[in-house]
């Protein structure tokens, strides 16, 4: 029985890439939301990447899931494994029979709306959310500029945009030139009400905590440089733990070490976010590029104390009372003021502030809000294309 009242449950397929990152948590989050809700759910997505961690999630959510999980071979970059993956993606799609494919990330919104574009009487509706993807890259760049092509050739095959957050739907509309011509709606990332419970530091042995991937977008080299300048500078040495994976972290760690700092530093393989908060008095993300990013939103919904960059979607998140915390990205020397300010801050003062972004966040990210918001999504789709009877309501 769908949680929708009166309304049948719906055969729906995630298709996206990595099962990595905020993006996997979004998606995990969602089929749980849908299964809960009665809805069919099924899971297309790479095999070579997430690890064990992610083979362990799939083990849980996979009994949920009526339709299934597939996983086959995926590149990050344009590469001759796309066509075997793109046919993959269509035999299941065909094996399924779903009525909404649901695109995340650009390699997914590729495999779930190439066949779609010749498909213009397909019995399925198509729904993309890009979580930043193509949109992160410099505009003007060679990069930039073969992607967004890429985004407008697929728009016609899009019928339902979720853009997470405003930053990406306004980012859209800049690289485009124009609003997307298909249905759309903003529909935030949203958290649940058990992650408000707030963290306790009571055995923590870190001053610092990153936790994300170890690439360029995040800027980890950034914070490196910042606790190099801290110092040579100040003489402080506060201890960092690192928690996460990707292709710069050999770079990273000869890095740490060029700058004297790899005895603050400590590396380990991604694991949960709020076991690592426990462990740091302070989370540092020193982003250069994010959408709506969920570990901020699970750090600020466990109030611990955070420093983070003024970049994509981390504004609204912040809300227009609290976005003066954020500092630019790319500056060391004004990170390593922040993390030398905080560290000096009382406690009690500390908490107050992590307790009060808390609250905002409370507010405005909702999980059950999220899930219901995309659902509404689908139903407006599904009524444009003739596939379904009118929504319910609009989210």
């Amino acid at each position: 029985m769908s949680g929708e009242t009166g309304a049948a449950p719906l055969r729906i397929l995630h298709v996206f890439r990595a099962p990595l990152g905020g993006l996997f948590r979004h998606v995990v989050d969602l089929a749980n939301g849908q299964a809960d809700r009665g809805h069919h759910v099924g899971i297309f997505c790479d095999s070579s990447t997430g690890g064990t961690r992610a083979d362990a999630l799939f083990a849980e959510l996979a009994p949920r899931l009526t339709l299934g999980v597939t996983r086959v071979p995926m590149s990050r970059y344009p590469s001759p494994t796309d066509l075997r993956a793109q046919i993959a993606a269509i035999a299941t799609r065909r094996c399924l029979a779903p009525q909404i494919v649901h695109a995340h990330g650009s390699k997914g919104g590729l495999y779930a709306r190439l066949p779609a574009l010749f498909s213009p009487k397909r019995n399925f509706t198509t729904a993309y959310t890009p979580h930043g993807g193509s949109f992160n890259y410099r505009p003007g760049s060679r990069a930039h500029r073969l992607y967004m092509a890429v985004e407008r050739l697929l728009e016609p095959a899009t019928d339902m945009f979720l853009f997470e957050s405003a930053f990406i739907a306004g980012r859209f509309e800049a690289s485009i030139g124009h609003p997307p011509r298909s249905a759309h709606r903003i529909v935030l990332n949203g958290i649940s009400e058990a992650e408000f419970a707030p963290i306790d530091h009571g055995g923590a042995t870190f001053d610092l905590l990153y936790l994300g991937e170890l690439r360029s977008a995040k800027g980890v080299d950034t914070l490196v440089e910042a606790l190099a300048l801290l110092r040579q500078e100040a003489g402080l040495t506060p201890s960092i733990l690192i928690v996460g994976s990707g292709p710069d972290e050999a770079l990273l760690r000869e890095m740490a070490a060029a700058r004297g700092i790899a005895a603050q530093c400590t590396f380990e393989p991604p694991g949960p976010i709020r076991a690592a908060l426990t462990r740091a008095r302070l989370m540092v993300l020193p982003s250069r590029a994010e959408s709506l990013p969920y570990v901020v939103l699970e750090a600020a919904a466990a109030a611990q104390p955070l420093i983070a960059t003024d970049v994509g979607g981390i504004k609204e998140i912040y809300g227009p009372e609290k976005a003066h915390r954020l500092i630019p990205p790319d500056e060391p020397r004004i990170l390593a003021q922040a993390i030398r300010g905080v560290l000096a801050t009382p406690e009690q003062e500390r908490r107050a502030q992590a307790a009060g972004l808390a609250a905002h966040v409370r507010a405005h990210f909702s999980l059950d809000a999220m899930v219901e918001g995309v659902l509404g999504g689908y139903r407006s789709a599904l009524a444009q294309r003739g596939l379904g009877p009118a929504p319910l309501s609009r989210a």
